[in-house]
């Protein structure tokens, strides 16, 4: 089992040696609301964009937009672009087309909320297609064409199998073989989260033939704050297992900025990695209430 508190003092240990430097991102079009938990940049349709979740500071109802850049860190929401009512957005790409997903989220009248993943094709900023519906109750739901045409599907369930969250694996060779019974069947990984704490996948790469995933790790401490920290680790897929994993950034790495909440003001939630001209950008959503980007070393050496 992996432990945050063994990973935080190993990283921080490591992190005396390295200058990081991050830069708040602005966004406008969306006055009046936060922009967090963004994706990294992605090439649609031939724009540059990345895709943010849109909400008010006290409100948990929140849409996914998409936004072009308009200076080194200022993004334009693209006023006629998609507007899905999801939370957390991600993209992957899979025989050639763009999927966005997020997470939809479903209040009930009496405050209490479920929640499940979803996937959309994007053929352009405005125009897209549902492709699947994941199973109640499970965020973190991941996808990755590898180079051999096969897809990388990453769980995380929570409760009786999984605990507070934890991830598992599965390999198809379609899109069209994914169901909500192979994704509730998937095993978990080994030598991962322990019972305490929960973490899930947020993107996976292929270099080499190795698969890396980027991630994030979380508890709670005992006045019942939560500490999120973006992390990263290789899939064994011959031993099922999480090896190497390691926390990339915590809160302190990042400039001073909003908290949703006082409970969630150390919170780093990973969103995505830029590889450009030998640097590596981690995009990141800040204490639940802004958005940030930080330069690190390559995570996946």
């Amino acid at each position: 089992m992996i432990y945050s508190r063994e990973l935080l003092d190993e990283y921080r240990e490591n992190k005396r040696f390295v200058t990081k430097t991050s830069e708040v991102l602005h966004f406008t079009g969306v006055e009046g609301y936060d922009v967090y938990n963004i994706t990294a940049p992605f090439t649609l349709a031939g724009q540059v964009v990345l895709a943010g979740r849109i909400e008010q500071r006290d409100s948990e109802v929140s849409s996914v937009g998409l936004f072009k850049q308009t200076s080194e860190t200022t993004w334009a929401k693209i006023s006629e672009g998609l507007d899905l009512p999801l939370q957390d957005p991600f993209y992957t790409k899979i025989d050639g087309k763009i999927i966005l997903g997020g997470v939809d989220v479903v209040f009930s009248e009496d405050g209490q909320a479920k929640w499940r993943t979803m996937f959309y094709q994007l053929e352009n900023t405005s125009e897209v297609k549902q492709l699947f519906a994941g199973p109640w109750g499970m965020k973190d739901l991941r996808l990755k064409q590898l180079n051999t045409g096969e897809i990388i599907v990453l769980t995380r369930p929570q409760g009786e199998k999984g605990g507070r969250g934890k991830i598992g694996a599965l390999v198809i060779n379609h899109l069209s073989e994914l169901t909500l019974e192979k994704i509730e069947n998937a095993p978990l990984l080994l030598n991962q989260f322990c019972e305490e704490e929960w973490g899930g996948a947020n993107e996976i790469y292929q270099m080499g033939e190795d698969i890396w995933v980027l991630g994030h790790i979380a508890n709670f401490d005992e006045q019942g704050n939560r500490h999120y920290y973006a992390m990263s680790f290789c899939f064994d897929r011959s031993a099922h297992a999480m090896t190497q994993p390691k926390i990339i950034a915590e809160r302190n790495d990042f400039s001073e900025g909003p908290t949703k909440r006082p409970d969630l003001e150390d919170v780093v939630f990973s969103g995505g990695l830029s590889f450009t001209n030998k640097r590596v950008v981690l995009y990141a959503g800040i204490s639940d209430a802004g958005a940030q980007k930080l330069e690190i070393e390559n995570p996946f050496k």
